[in-house]
Formats: structure tokens, sequence, C-alpha cells
């Protein structure tokens, strides 16, 4: 009878033992700005949005330019010009500054528009490719590697970027 007890008990602990294991999830790790910037896409992207922002930023420094020149003029000939006309010149200066900013603000929201549209087709190319390297390896979670403080999981990292072609 002792004999019995102990080989249930033995028995139950092996049973509990094996579900355990077999519970426990497959955890691995990637850092997505590591792939998505090793991807030939990226670049391509990368490299049409700077084209973007330097013609912006080729815009603005023509505008400076223009109100730089505009203001030394005004500047020179105040002094023979009426207070009418130097208000007058003052509001327009004020408006080219005003303009100058809306640009400014918006070259920036369209600049950001035009980073988001590029770079949306990569990164749901890229969580494609870890999610079909996830599922061909049974692993239940990857997580972000950027801000794991420890990370003994798997790096999928090398697998993903051989499925990639990268």
């Amino acid at each position: 009878m002792k004999h019995l007890k102990s080989l249930l008990l033995a028995a139950a602990l092996f049973i509990g033992a094996t579900s355990f294991v077999d519970a426990q999830s497959k955890i691995a790790h990637i850092n997505t700005q590591s792939l998505i910037e090793a991807m030939p896409e990226f670049k391509t992207a990368q490299a049409e949005i700077d084209k973007l922002g330097k013609t912006f930023e080729a815009t603005i420094q023509g505008s400076l330019k223009e109100l730089e020149t505009k203001l030394q003029q005004y500047d020179g000939e105040a002094a023979a010009q009426t207070d009418e006309t130097n208000m007058k010149r003052m509001e327009e200066v004020e408006g080219m500054k005003q303009s100058l900013t809306q640009y400014r603000q918006e070259a920036q929201k369209k600049l950001e528009e035009q980073r988001f549209n590029l770079l949306k087709p990569i990164t749901e190319k890229a969580k494609a490719a870890i999610e079909k390297v996830a599922a061909a390896q049974n692993i239940d979670y990857v997580l972000e590697a950027s801000g794991l403080i420890i990370a003994r999981g798997k790096d999928l990292i090398a697998d993903v970027k051989a499925e990639m072609g990268i």
C-alpha cells in the first residue's frame, strides 16, 4: 500500500512536471530598428525623404535670404521714409516672417507624412517576415530587443534577415 501511494505520487509529479514544461511558451527577441535599417527598401525611402527635406530646406533658405535683403534695404532707407511707409514695410516684413513660419510647419508635416507613407510598407514587410520565422520555429512571443535589459531568449535577427534575403 505504501509503495502504491509513492508510485501514485511519483506519477502525479511526473505528469505535472511534463505538463508544466509543455505549457511554457517559447520567447525570442529582435531589434526591429536594426532589421528595418538593413533592408534595401529603407535605404531607398530614406534617400527620398532626405531629398524632399533638402528641397524644403533650400526653399526656406531662399526665403530667409530674401527677408534679410529686404530688412537691410528697409533699414537703410528708413530715415528717408515717412512713418507711414516704415509702418507698412514693417507689416510687410512681419507678414513674410509669418509666411515663412507657416511654410516651415507645413514642410515638416509633409515630411512626416512622406516618412510614414514610405516606411509603413517596409515595417509591414518586416513584421510579416518576423511572424513567418516565429511560426516556423514555434515561437509564441517575440519581444522588441531595444527595450530589454536581459535577453536570454533567441535573437531572431539573423533568421529574419535570411528569410528576407538581406
